[in-house]
């Protein structure tokens, strides 16, 4: 039999579907790319915003066109923050939230065999533990994502992801020395430690972010990068104890979200511009020509023409090496979507483009400082050109022309000039 999956959203979704590919592999099913035929397909849904939201029903509808006779799978935020609207899904034969995903298999062969439609979505309980699980990477990938951290309790007032995640749960120090150990003797040269709130590590076990990244390092594979982060985890001891780390990349994604107090207050996100300016001061003075990436929303609601110039002002003082830049999506549930000063649509787009544009600028003037230098890179395929596509410890794509096999090889390549995706470069 064969199963196909489609995952949409973050890296630790990334990550659960390595868990159920998993979970199917062992079942004895054969994993295959979405566009091919399959007996059973998965959607595996994100929720961060109302397009997120089209897109899994789009998708979920497009496969079950294209499979008549399969078995359907939605899963994920979307289902555990909606269930009802994922109910009334009629294309979708099993409906599963974000727990259990390792026994994803046990509900398709229990739906073969029963012939009905199920639906898993259990509550979260107050004081549960992370739930056991240990990816062995995602097959022909030379970087594997490994997840930590679940829950957040934050609250932005933008966000839905608190009411589809739970409370913080914390994969003990240990687990993640033993699950990196055994990527390592897989082959993996370098892994995503990735978390809904990355930032909120250990909070529940007393321990620190630190102490991830101490555990990650004791491990001996060639690169550890963190996720997403908020300024407020990077703390001083943090900077001293992740500096000791040798295999952490100094690439570090703080989420911004506005430059501007005023927004950030009504967001609910609990730091100012002047003290993200500080973290990246002090990132930048430990980590020299680390890569600082960002998030940023566009047309939040009461967002002036004044405030948006302030996060203009702000993202060009900065010059992130990357950034994502998200229209303001109105999520239903949210604090965000009853306030007044609703920006209309056209404004959102026009901001989201300014910004796009200028990120665009600070993106090429921070790769630009390593033409004419060496950097190591990991090279994972052969691009659509035919020249070996990497990354550098920055995340930084680089590009070269060589006839031998580089997949998961470490290779020092002089950066000779700054295209539109990335560094062109030879070994």
């Amino acid at each position: 039999m064969k199963a196909a999956f489609y995952t949409l959203g973050c890296k630790v979704n990334q990550y659960e579907t390595q868990i159920m590919e998993q979970s199917l592999r062992d079942a004895g099913f054969e994993i295959v790319p979405p566009e091919d035929p399959a007996d059973v397909f998965i959607v595996n849904s994100c929720t961060v915003t109302a397009e997120s939201d089209r897109k899994t029903r789009q998708m979920l509808r497009r496969m079950k066109k294209r499979n008549p006779a399969a078995i359907a799978v939605l899963c994920g935020c979307y289902v555990q923050a909606a269930p009802e609207k994922a109910a009334a899904i009629a294309e979708a034969d099993i409906i599963a939230g974000v727990r259990d995903r390792g026994d994803i298999a046990k509900l398709i062969l229990q739906s073969m065999r029963e012939k009905e439609r199920l639906t898993h979505v259990p509550s979260f309980e107050q004081g549960e533990l992370f739930e056991p699980m240990q990816a062995r990477g995602l097959e022909g990938h030379t970087r594997a994502f490994v997840k930590i951290e679940d829950g957040c309790r934050n609250f932005c007032t933008y966000c839905i992801i608190p009411f589809s995640r739970g409370p913080v749960r914390s994969k003990p120090p240990e687990e993640i020395t033993a699950e990196l150990a055994t990527l390592r003797e897989q082959g993996y040269a370098e892994a995503v430690l990735v978390g809904i709130n990355l930032s909120a590590y250990g909070s529940d076990l007393g321990r620190t972010l630190a102490d991830a990244v101490d555990a990650a390092g004791r491990v001996g594979l060639a690169r550890i990068r963190l996720g997403s982060l908020s300024p407020l985890a990077v703390t001083d001891e943090f900077i001293t104890r992740a500096a000791r780390c040798p295999s952490l990349c100094p690439h570090f994604h703080l989420s911004l979200q506005s430059g501007c107090v005023d927004t950030l207050a009504r967001m609910n996100r609990r730091y100012t511009p002047d003290a993200f300016a500080d973290t990246v001061h002090r990132l930048r003075s430990a980590f020299p020509d680390c890569s600082i990436t960002t998030d940023i929303i566009a047309g939040f609601p009461g967002e002036t023409e004044e405030e948006f110039a302030q996060t203009l002002d702000f993202v060009k003082q900065i010059g992130f090496s990357q950034a994502h830049v998200f229209p303001y999506s109105r999520r239903d549930g949210t604090r965000a979507a009853a306030m007044d000063g609703q920006v209309p649509k056209n404004i959102r787009e026009r901001r989201a483009h300014a910004l796009i544009s200028l990120c665009t600028r600070t993106q090429q003037a921070f790769r630009q400082r390593f033409v004419g230098r060496r950097v190591p890179v990991l090279f994972e395929q052969r691009a659509e050109n035919g020249l070996w596509e990497g990354l550098t410890p920055q995340y930084v794509p680089v590009f070269v022309q060589a006839d031998e096999d580089l997949h998961g090889a470490i290779r020092n390549v002089y950066m000779e000039e700054i295209q539109a995706a990335g560094c062109l470069g030879r070994l």
